[in-house]
């Protein structure tokens, strides 16, 4: 039956889809650059076209790119980095990503202009039916694994799901599930004002699968503004359907993930200062999941004490029943107990052992960081020391650092320090410690301040239990990376030449200016240009509200 379904829709839309445009969006947005790069490389080949039209006046293609690369190979000639091998093949390197922007978007602006607007929606709308059934397919996986309906609140497997299922639900680019959360909340606001009411709850749907509170926080005030000044009363009600879904899921559905969000913000605003890093991070066990018998008795009112006492009767009785049982010859099978009367009952799991809670061992994959901190030990002012505590989150922290770095050094605010110096995933890559990327281990490099800056603040939390994974420890940013590593100079051209490229535009935009609302939101979580993804799909949403734009303008004035 599914069969035959899939059947039927390629072949009604088989000529209503560029599937050149799809394959190179599927295969693009893949978190591989061993896929990434001979993609692009075969694409750009395959439409032979280098008229990028970069002008300062009307240009085609934002300027911000080759703005961005010009003051990375100035500050690289002013500081003579050229004398260091390995640091010009980083600059090199993290050229080539700038470029491969400037090809991704002119692959999708060549789709755009050539392309009838009604293919490309078409087009998209298929992106996101294969995104939503790979994200499905993912959670199914999951709970044929598990043996539940609903792994969101399995805490089984030392809690290798339970709060972290949406981890794994990364959709068709295989990256982190913030990507795809991204991506559907990009779908959420383009369906919605296009009025495609089961694509957009396939999209918010699959946005809740991934569990990210940041995406839902930011989507909510926007879906408010949408519904208070930009929707007619059809609208309206697909938002509200929209934020009962959302109200489901953090009260039904993943309920751990409303706490976990509740004790964030509260540790951010500090409202509660006996709110401390561990219980932030894994709000996952309170009180009222804990056996009764297992309470200290001031915490029971009287009640509570009298089933606490027959409780530890009734297991007592319960124990030497079955000991009994067992001296008769009858064997017990697993987790069975025989209690009083001689009924025979099944044991539930202790929700409190070792095996539902969180794993204490360091993963693997985190102890190259460990290792790292302590061979830097001295040098680390942050993760080398055992006795650091904050009550800041590492994001703001993060922050802090580029502040305090430039007030040290007065000289760098305009250019700022260089390409991977300071803040970027290139800099992160170059510090051969895998997390970002491989790197050949023959050039590694790490710039001092970025190491006693950023790096050291990364690997305090990532080296640390997974509950201190969060977007709000992390230090990565594009304003971040731009301001640091290109000073007010990479920022003005990135507001003048990157976002004025599109707000322009922004009295005939429909679902462009919110979609751009919400990515500039996005931006504050990582080096969303290096990661070659979700700045793609942004571009190709809003190049196209852009032709639309024009495309109606004509037929605007005859009226």
């Amino acid at each position: 039956m599914l069969t035959r379904a899939v059947a039927f829709y390629i072949d009604k839309v088989k000529d209503k889809v560029d599937w050149k445009l799809l394959t190179f969006l599927l295969l693009f947005l893949n978190v591989k650059l061993v896929v990434k790069i001979p993609v692009i490389i075969f694409f750009t080949l395959w439409q032979f076209n280098f008229k990028f039209g970069f002008s300062f006046k009307n240009s085609r293609l934002p300027l911000f790119y080759l703005l961005i690369i010009a003051i990375a190979l100035i500050n690289w000639f002013i500081s003579k980095s050229y004398t260091n091998v390995s640091y010009t093949i980083l600059l090199l390197t993290g050229i080539a990503f700038w470029l491969m922007c400037i090809l991704a978007i002119h692959q999708v602006k060549l789709a755009v202009d050539n392309n009838d607007i009604a293919i490309i929606h078409q087009t998209i709308l298929t992106f996101f039916i294969i995104n939503a059934l790979l994200s499905v397919c993912t959670l199914a996986i999951i709970v044929l694994k598990t043996h539940t309906i609903n792994p969101y609140t399995y805490q089984g497997e030392y809690q290798k799901y339970f709060i972290s299922t949406g981890d794994y639900i990364k959709g068709v680019t295989f990256d982190t599930s913030i990507t795809n959360a991204v991506l559907n909340a990009f779908g959420v606001i383009y369906f919605l004002t296009r009025k495609n009411v089961v694509m957009l709850f396939v999209c918010m749907c699959t946005l809740l699968l991934t569990g990210s509170n940041f995406i839902n926080l930011i989507l909510l005030p926007i879906l408010l503004f949408l519904f208070a000044f930009k929707t007619n009363r059809y609208q309206k009600s697909l938002i509200v359907i929209c934020l009962v879904f959302l109200g489901v899921f953090m009260a039904k559905i993943s309920p751990q993930n409303n706490k976990y969000a509740t004790l964030t913000i509260a540790h951010i605003l500090e409202k509660y200062k006996d709110v401390d890093a561990d219980s932030i991070s894994f709000p996952l066990v309170v009180n009222a999941n804990i056996p009764i018998t297992l309470r200290p008795d001031s915490t029971l009112n009287p009640e509570e004490r009298k089933q606490k006492i027959a409780r530890l009767y009734l297991d007592s009785v319960s124990k030497v029943l079955s000991i009994r049982f067992k001296k008769r010859g009858l064997k017990l099978g697993k987790d069975v107990y025989v209690i009083d009367g001689g009924r025979i009952t099944i044991k539930e799991p202790d929700i409190n052992g070792d095996y539902y809670q969180s794993s204490k061992e360091t993963p693997p994959e985190q102890m190259q960081l460990v290792n790292f901190i302590r061979t830097h030990n001295d040098s680390l002012p942050i993760s080398g020391n055992s006795n650091y505590t904050t009550t800041v989150p590492g994001k703001v922290t993060g922050f802090l650092q580029t502040v305090n770095f430039f007030h040290s050094h007065p000289d760098k605010t305009a250019a700022g320090i260089g390409m991977g110096n300071f803040s970027s995933k290139l800099a992160y890559r170059a510090a051969g410690l895998g997390f970002a990327g491989g790197y050949l281990s023959k050039y590694i490099y790490i710039n001092h301040d970025f190491l006693v800056n950023h790096l050291d603040l990364y690997l305090n939390f990532y080296s640390k239990r997974s509950g201190f994974h969060s977007l709000t420890n992390s230090p990565f940013s594009v304003y971040d990376q731009l301001i640091a590593e290109y000073g007010l100079i990479g920022l003005v051209a990135f507001l003048i030449w990157y976002l004025g490229f599109f707000v322009k535009h922004y009295k005939n935009l429909t679902y462009g200016i919110p979609i751009l609302i919400l990515m500039m939101a996005v931006l504050f979580t990582d080096y969303w240009f290096e990661q070659l993804s979700v700045m793609v799909f942004f571009e190709l949403l809003l190049l196209l509200n852009i032709k639309e734009t024009q495309t109606l303008k004509p037929l605007n004035n005859e009226f």
